[in-house]
């Protein structure tokens, strides 16, 4: 670890890397202890007991959290003509379909979110190469392939966000920004919980929730206490 600062040794200092914090005061602390310039993005990450190589113990979900990720989600709509004015009506920043996928194809991905209609997938899948490495493909399941492009596109700019354990077994997810309220925080946080806990696979012998972590950007990681929010399993 390089050399910490002045300013980064107080903060450090005020968090107690052998406690666990409840929730409430787990979102507190970080407020005290976020010192960049910039409102950065509070980070949530759950470690959890299962082998994600195994197919039966995969965790992947979809949360729409109360307040928001406080980030500005740029989406793309890929439709047919018919369906322009209903994605475009609903705020999504870029609508069309042959075009944009010529644009991918050159290397354009300054989007957060792809939507598509189920009749266009076809057409996307010589891109997949291109967004499926940076969690861009549609898919079924988190809602972005559907007929309803309008209430997806709302949905997505409401802070609905997708997520999927990673190879280490752990699930991260931005849920808000250090301006927030700690109570919004926290709201945010345990939505994010309780849905990850609604997916544990049948498959799962043993510990669920290993630990539960909040921090931000540059932020030290504070360890949140699994039995106050119910997820001691």
């Amino acid at each position: 670890m390089s050399k910490l600062t002045k300013n980064q040794k107080v903060v450090y200092a005020k968090v107690d890397s052998t406690k666990q914090y409840k929730l409430a005061d787990a979102c507190n602390l970080l407020k005290e202890v976020s010192f960049t310039k910039f409102d950065s993005s509070v980070d949530i990450a759950m470690r959890l007991g299962v082998d994600p190589r195994k197919a039966n113990q995969m965790v992947r979900g979809v949360v729409t959290l109360p307040h928001g990720t406080g980030k500005t989600v740029r989406v793309l709509v890929l439709c047919t003509p018919d369906k322009e004015a209903e994605a475009k009506e609903a705020g999504a920043d870029h609508v069309g379909l042959d075009e944009y996928i010529e644009k991918i194809k050159g290397g354009w991905t300054d989007i957060d979110v792809i939507i598509c209609t189920p009749s266009v997938m076809a057409k996307i899948g010589p891109i997949g190469r291109i967004l499926g490495p940076r969690g861009l493909m549609p898919n079924p399941k988190t809602g972005t392939v559907t007929m309803e492009v309008g209430n997806a596109v709302k949905e997505v700019k409401a802070g609905k966000i997708d997520f999927k354990v990673d190879k280490q077994g752990i699930v991260h997810a931005s849920i808000g920004k250090v301006s927030f309220a700690a109570e919004k925080l926290a709201e945010n946080a345990l939505e994010f919980i309780k849905t990850v806990m609604k997916l544990k696979p049948q498959a799962l012998k043993g510990t669920y929730v290993k630990s539960v972590f909040i921090s931000s950007t540059m932020s030290p990681g504070i360890n949140i206490d699994s039995k106050s929010i119910g997820a001691a399993e």
